[in-house]
């Protein structure tokens, strides 16, 4: 059978990535150790750990007609996304990040989202739809998430949001559209206004009927199951890189649910893929192989 292929709907940025010992006190100047620049984004972080480790990805996206846009779409090509997907716009720059990541593998992270750059979704590709078996979008483009996310509804095909730290207006537009709401546990709380992830939880799948769940960072991965909290924890690990954790995460979820695992082992294989993740330094380039998910899967028992 041909690789199963994911549509990734979201922002697409230039992202600097610089390693330091220990962030100062400001003011400061402090030197990087190591750096590198990439392509990335929360859903295209995502389809580039779903292609790594074994599936096949499209992005669609916005960047700005420049020296910046050109380098997205080179960059993810390079990594194996089909770009056609990916619209250059002369109204706006492109969106770039500054990622500091310290000793500890914790990061700050500043990005920069021209408001100039065109919002409009009436462009995308929807009739490309029919070759994917899930359409998976963040919320920083919310017109392209809600038109996709729609359009796959329409025509029965799976749906996953990453529920990151958003506006509340836009997650309640995209949330009831995702067959999958997969939340980062900050992303959860903001959302809910609550400060407990299992209450959390429970309220956001009283009112949605798919899957509900959260990633904790080194807690691991917690979701609704009939009336009960499930939780998978994740391997220990001396972090070196969390950025890109998450979304690495969410691109091998949604690989292993298509593969028809069951939902506690397909959850087990994400929270592997995105620990191996941890352990490297330059965000979605430390996205493991499917060999080295499967060999740690087996290590771990």
């Amino acid at each position: 059978m041909p690789p199963l292929k994911m549509i990734a709907v979201g922002n697409a940025c230039a992202t600097s990535i610089f390693r330091v010992a220990t962030v100062p006190a400001l003011p400061a100047k402090v030197l990087a150790d190591q750096m590198c620049r990439i392509a990335d984004g929360m859903a295209i972080s995502a389809a580039c750990a779903f292609t790594r480790l074994g599936g096949t990805a499209a992005a669609w996206a916005r960047v700005g007609g420049d020296a910046e846009g050109a380098f997205i779409r080179s960059s993810l090509s390079d990594a194996g996304l089909d770009v056609s997907g990916i619209r250059s716009s002369c109204g706006g720059r492109s969106s770039q990040v500054a990622v500091i990541v310290d000793g500890s593998g914790n990061r700050l992270v500043v990005p920069y989202q021209d408001p100039n750059l065109e919002s409009a979704a009436d462009w995308l590709p929807l009739e490309l739809l029919a070759g994917a078996a899930i359409v998976h979008c963040d919320p920083r483009w919310p017109e392209g998430a809600e038109a996709a996310l729609r359009a796959a509804r329409a025509r029965s095909i799976p749906t996953m949001i990453d529920g990151d730290v958003a506006p509340a207006d836009v997650l309640r537009r995209l949330v009831p559209l995702a067959d999958y709401a997969v939340f980062s546990d900050a992303g959860l709380l903001a959302y809910t206004q609550m400060a407990d992830v299992s209450s959390a939880l429970r309220a956001v799948a009283a009112e949605h009927g798919g899957h509900v769940g959260a990633s904790c960072g080194p807690e691991g991965y917690l979701w609704v199951e009939g009336d009960a909290i499930r939780h998978v924890p994740a391997p220990a690990i001396a972090a070196v890189d969390t950025l890109a954790a998450g979304d690495v995460f969410h691109g091998a979820l949604a690989l292993a649910i298509l593969e028809g695992r069951p939902l506690a082992a397909a959850v087990r294989f994400a929270c592997i893929a995105a620990t191996l993740k941890c352990g490297r330094f330059g965000g979605r380039l430390g996205c493991p192989s499917r060999a080295e998910v499967e060999a740690a899967l087996a290590a771990d028992g």
